[in-house]
């Protein structure tokens, strides 16, 4: 595996993929840790996920500057994800063992019955390149609290991330075999999925990568959990504050260079304030410093790949040859690495890329509807189902347009966020399950009904 990075274009180092010896050894220490990790105490496993969080803290930096410099994240916001991280292990460290208290159920008078939650074992972790820590952690934060074992198939231009990973969980004290990493392609994927010691999958990813994953799960009877793209539409109302509404729209949409599945992609603004805020939000956009994503002040690094420059400046080429007109951006940046401009398109034809598909690069679609109905149906017009955001004076209203929208998660007056005290996840393309809080240790465990006369 050849480590590039994106914001120069050069080799950081370069990765032996493991050998099908390399994988079954994993998978033997795998199936070999799971028993001993399950049967512990589960304050124990809360103790090493509690510990896991001192590590990322006690390296955020380190951790910080190789994001960056692996899928070019503004040094800024790869601190962040280190803290989030390190957010969802003191979550779960806190809270595991209240999330897996045995639920009673009415019962025969002298029987006692519940519902108890115990670990499936060995989960596979197929993880993206975008949020190269954090989408690991909030998987593993709870599957391992919950006494499962993982194994981590990370996207391939994101190695180091992968290995760092591994150490943090050795350096937390985990035992061998608890937490591994395979340095994998893609078509290593469906034989480990296959193979009778893998009790389960996760994925966050692409659609593709999604369906062949639940294929070959759903072919083998084991539980997965998707999380895949999104469109997620950004409804602007009549009564909405708009400059605050413009400024959350513009930080929504280029977080991560525009790489993120719950960005605001698709801008829905009622026509009463349509030209206030597509003026105030292009002026937001174009605020917004490109560059070197080891600068502090960069607020739009490259994309993480040239691959991903291409796509996201085709699917912009298209929607414009369609008839959709470029406000600002639209090129890729006159600059060294994979960078692409800020862009705002409006009057996006229906039909065109930028209206059904999935804008991965720092490209927002602003669409101008007559009332409220409309933007309920615009918003809904659209495979995808992952979040929402409505922005609007009145709670109330906000709450009501928020329930119509087919969506895994919506917000008033805030932007879609993932939070490890509350479920998260999608519908329909987007993808099936639930990850954090709760729902996310629940995720991969066997609710057995124990039936004690």
């Amino acid at each position: 595996m050849d480590d590039i990075n994106p914001a120069t274009g050069a080799r950081i180092d370069t990765y032996e993929t493991d050998t099908a010896a390399d994988i079954e050894a994993a998978l033997a220490r795998a199936a070999d840790a799971a028993d001993d990790w399950r049967d512990r105490p589960i304050r124990e496993r809360e103790r090493h996920v509690a510990a896991a969080g001192d590590v990322l803290r006690e390296n955020t930096q380190t951790y910080a500057e190789l994001i960056t410099a692996e899928m070019g994240k503004p040094i800024t916001q790869a601190r962040a994800e280190i803290e989030k991280c390190a957010a969802v292990c003191d979550h779960y460290a806190t809270h595991a063992s209240a999330y897996l208290q045995p639920d009673g159920h009415p019962s025969p008078a002298g029987a006692d019955v519940q519902t108890v939650y115990e670990p499936l074992g060995p989960v596979l972790a197929v993880m993206p390149w975008n949020f190269p820590f954090w989408q690991v952690f909030r998987f593993a934060a709870p599957a391992l609290a919950a006494g499962n074992v993982a194994l981590l198939k990370h996207a391939s231009n994101v190695p180091g991330c992968a290995e760092a990973i591994a150490d943090v969980f050795e350096a937390a004290g985990l035992p061998a075999g608890v937490f591994q990493t395979l340095l994998v392609g893609a078509d290593a994927v469906e034989d480990v999925i296959r193979d009778d010691r893998v009790r389960a999958a996760t994925l966050t990813g692409s659609e593709p990568a999604g369906s062949a994953v639940a294929a070959t799960a759903g072919e083998t009877l084991k539980k997965t959990v998707l999380e895949l793209g999104g469109s997620d539409p950004f409804v602007v109302l009549d009564d909405a504050d708009v400059a605050a509404a413009a400024a959350s729209g513009a930080w929504a949409r280029t977080l991560n260079s525009g790489q993120s599945c719950i960005a605001a992609k698709r801008f829905i603004v009622h026509t009463d304030v349509y030209e206030a805020f597509r003026d105030a939000f292009v002026s937001e956009i174009d605020s917004l410093t490109v560059g070197d994503p080891t600068r502090e002040e960069t607020d739009v690094g490259p994309q993480a790949s040239a691959a991903g420059l291409d796509t996201i400046h085709e699917q912009v080429r298209a929607s414009v040859d369609a008839g959709a007109t470029v406000v600002t951006g639209g090129q890729p940046s006159d600059r060294e690495g994979a960078f692409y401009e800020p862009t705002v398109l409006t009057d996006v034809p229906a039909g065109c890329p930028a209206d059904t598909e999935e804008l991965f690069g720092p490209v927002a679609a602003v669409f101008e509807v007559p009332d409220e109905a409309a933007a309920i149906a615009k918003a809904n017009a659209t495979a995808f189902g992952l979040g929402a955001s409505v922005w609007t004076a009145d709670r109330d209203r906000g709450r009501r347009v928020a329930r119509a929208m087919d969506a895994g998660c919506a917000y008033v007056n805030q932007p879609v966020t993932s939070d490890p005290r509350v479920p998260f996840g999608g519908i329909g393309r987007s993808g099936y399950g639930r990850e954090l809080a709760g729902a996310g240790i629940r995720a991969f465990v066997n609710r057995k009904t124990l039936w004690v006369e």
